[in-house]
């Protein structure tokens, strides 16, 4: 029976963060249980596009502490950099700009910064970009992307580094208790003891956490990104976040073009086991199809592309679209991080550092109280997850 400090479950960037940050603050001996191979989920489909410019106080914090440790480690780990050249690029609509203008006076508070760009000064700044006359943008000069499948090897091979004892193919199927303490968990073939256990696990969460009799609001929703082959002209433009054409696009490695859309009328998608794997996941190519034509008047390089590649994965929202990270006081020794909307793989920089914070210090370097696993009622959750959503009812509050 293997003992451990820490032992963190899922190896996602979640949890792959989470166990860099432990190491770092020499937590113990931290023990990762993945399922799979280490990044096998959402975190090898994430787009990797990085921006701060949220919908509360909380997460906007949390990005401004990400971008800055993406920065340094795109210093500190071989094989890995932060693009971070052009910062991120959102694009609205007039009528959806009348939204966005309500979020300034929050990042003017928050000192977030930011720049208003108007369609001309698109176009003179990233020629390559067309947009509408009355498209409105805001940049977000922390904002950047990475390449996740280089991201999550250098994060891996960096943690190994620091001592952390990854463990691939084991598949956590229940917690070990002490009245109502969690003291850690067994896999398929052997039990792993705990002073702490760390919950990553992204699509599979709300079936794990049932094991503890405890249900978490969270709904999951298909989504889908595209790689085209690569294509002649060079790609010197930011990633976008194009609210504009209800899609996003960045370049891509290998002068490629990633694009990223979600069909608005799909039901969400329930996981019903823990043998769940991205790989069920499809969609109709018209999908695709639909979201190029939208974005070809954006991005003319677009109009002759050749499609290399499609990656399908789910998408994670809470009851209020915020993400759940923190202790749970009704199971000490548990901690759980998990709903990070469509923005996983941007916020685990932070998110792994929270919850080592959690651990080792019991408290945070921001107040991350709106994010508790707490904030929920029984009844509240039990009636949402009741209810059946489609992808309209959550793409709000995406980034």
């Amino acid at each position: 029976m293997p003992a451990a400090d820490v032992v963190v479950v899922g190896g996602g960037v979640i949890g792959l963060s989470t166990a860099y940050h432990l190491a770092r603050k020499q937590a113990g001996r931290i023990v990762l249980l993945e399922k799979g191979p280490v990044g096998d989920g959402s975190s090898s489909r994430a787009a990797g596009i990085t921006c701060g410019l949220l919908y509360s106080s909380t997460g906007v914090a949390a990005r401004l502490i990400g971008a800055q440790i993406f920065r340094q480690l795109s210093e500190e780990l071989e094989g890995y950099t932060y693009h971070n050249e052009h910062g991120c690029l959102n694009t609205y609509a007039p009528a959806q700009w009348k939204r966005f203008q309500q979020l300034m006076p929050m990042y003017d508070r928050l000192d977030v910064p930011y720049e208003i760009l108007e369609a001309d000064e698109i176009r003179s700044r990233w020629p390559a970009l067309s947009p509408a006359e009355d498209t409105l943008g805001v940049l977000d000069p922390n904002g950047g992307y990475s390449e996740p499948p280089e991201y999550v090897a250098a994060l891996s091979r960096r943690i190994r580094e620091l001592g952390v004892d990854i463990r691939e193919g084991e598949k956590v199927v229940d917690f070990q208790l002490d009245g109502n303490r969690v003291r850690g968990v067994r896999t398929e073939s052997e039990v792993f003891e705990a002073g702490a256990v760390v919950c990553a696990v992204h699509a599979w969460a709300s079936k794990l956490m049932q094991r503890l009799n405890r249900k978490i609001p969270v709904k999951y929703f298909v989504h889908q990104r595209y790689l085209t082959a690569p294509i002649s002209q060079r790609l010197d433009w930011p990633p976008v976040n194009a609210h504009s054409h209800d899609a996003y696009f960045r370049p891509a490695s290998g002068n490629r073009i990633l694009v990223g859309t979600s069909d608005e009328s799909r039901e969400e998608y329930r996981v019903e086991s823990l043998d769940f794997n991205m790989s069920e996941l499809c969609t109709p190519t018209k999908v695709r199809d639909d979201a190029a034509r939208r974005l070809m008047t954006l991005v003319p390089a677009l109009k002759n592309c050749v499609w290399e590649s499609e990656h399908v994965g789910l998408l994670g929202f809470s009851m209020d679209q915020e993400p759940i990270v923190g202790p749970v006081d009704a199971l000490p020794g548990l901690f759980v991080g998990a709903s990070f909307h469509s923005g996983g793989f941007s916020y685990n920089p932070v998110a792994g550092l929270l919850l080592a914070e959690c651990v080792v210090d019991g408290q945070t370097c921001i107040d991350i109280s709106e994010f508790s696993p707490n904030r929920f009622h029984d009844a509240d959750v039990e009636a949402h997850l009741a209810n059946t959503l489609h992808q309209r009812d959550v793409e709000d509050r995406r980034h």
